[in-house]
């Protein structure tokens, strides 16, 4: 998937969680954002990528695309880790969130991703599409459908 699809992914998937809980903050869904487009780190052609160009030469060379940041295991480890740094639950859940929703996303798409790390093993969604193909395009067009529907529970909280 593309770096805008991920970002509405993860803003569709913090909304629609605040819907069901008391996460109704904007930290949430920023947090959730974060989380999003971190996996690609490992790309340096990603949106991370381009802003942390060092970094992500280093896990790209280190691990490949869409193995290790793409992984159960990555996931765990960054929850650890922002339970280390933050105690702010919204920043924590948010970023996991985000995460989660990039690697359902990329187990979408043809390449699948390697949710299993270190274990070679590639994931797909029985259903796959091409990155940046038009069926992305309606992708997009439903994660949005679910923002205008979910978010006006974090509008209200605002008012």
């Amino acid at each position: 998937m593309t770096g805008k699809t991920h970002i509405v992914g993860g803003i569709a998937t913090t909304v629609t969680v605040a819907h069901f809980t008391d996460y109704h903050s904007i930290t949430f869904v920023a947090a959730g954002v974060l989380g999003a487009i971190i996996p690609d780190i490992c790309h340096s052609g990603s949106k991370i990528g381009r802003k942390l160009p060092l970094l992500s030469k280093f896990i790209q060379t280190l691990f490949g695309h869409r193995t290790f940041t793409h992984s159960l295991l990555f996931l765990c480890l960054i929850g650890y880790l922002l339970t280390y740094i933050t105690s702010n639950q919204a920043v924590i859940l948010g970023g996991l969130w985000g995460i989660a929703s990039h690697l359902l996303l990329d187990a979408g798409t043809k390449n699948g991703i390697k949710l299993l790390f270190p274990l070679d093993l590639t994931v797909r969604l029985p259903i796959t599409i091409k990155t940046g193909g038009q069926v992305e395009n309606l992708i997009l067009l439903g994660l949005i459908i679910i923002i205008t529907y979910f978010a006006q529970d974090i509008v209200y909280y605002y008012l």
